[in-house]
């Protein structure tokens, strides 16, 4: 058993170079957010592991661009988020090849339905995502629960760009502490 988890957690590890694959993205995201920089709110979608790297993007996003972002579960998206979709309102769907994959792609037609436009981070390869949504994004096929470590570099890279668009300090955003105190 020892030597199965010291494998796994090898090959885990060594899943970790994806991420400079990642970076590689740079360019296309920050063409693409030339697109999204007057957006004035952000829909996050998500689902199983990257419900939570929805809400990080979404609170990155937020922080440093100062444009309000909603990080929201898939799942959930019906039970309310879903009636501010519009041809205004960007949504961003972590759509890597799971196993919530066909429950994501009813997601994203339901917001390309209402006119809504859909940046898609997907697994290389995906090319049925690439006939619904607007922009794709590919990072590497990873283990399912190593997914929100690839995909956090795209989320992070949107962010960044769209905020230097609007001459925003990515390095000292306003109303941020650098460290926080509790007392």
């Amino acid at each position: 058993m020892l030597r199965y988890l010291k494998s796994y957690i090898y090959n885990s590890v060594a899943e970790l170079r994806y991420i400079k694959d990642v970076l590689g993205l740079a360019d296309k995201i920050k063409n693409l957010s030339k697109i999204y920089t007057y957006a004035r709110n952000f829909l996050y979608l998500g689902r199983g592991y990257n419900y939570p790297t929805a809400l990080e993007g979404a609170l990155k996003l937020k922080e440093i661009s100062y444009i309000h972002a909603e990080g929201y579960p898939a799942a959930e998206m019906k039970h309310g988020p879903i009636a501010l979709v519009d041809s205004e309102m960007p949504t961003v769907v972590i759509a890597p090849t799971d196993s919530l994959y066909d429950k994501i792609i009813s997601n994203v037609r339901q917001v390309k339905a209402r006119g809504g436009t859909v940046v898609a981070i997907i697994t290389k390869g995906n090319d049925a995502m690439k006939d619904i949504a607007d922009h794709c994004l590919e990072v590497p096929d990873v283990p399912e629960c190593l997914t929100p470590l690839v995909v956090s570099v795209p989320l992070q890279l949107l962010a960044y760009y769209i905020a230097i668009n609007k001459d925003r300090n990515v390095d000292q955003p306003r109303n941020l502490a650098k460290s926080v105190t509790v007392e």
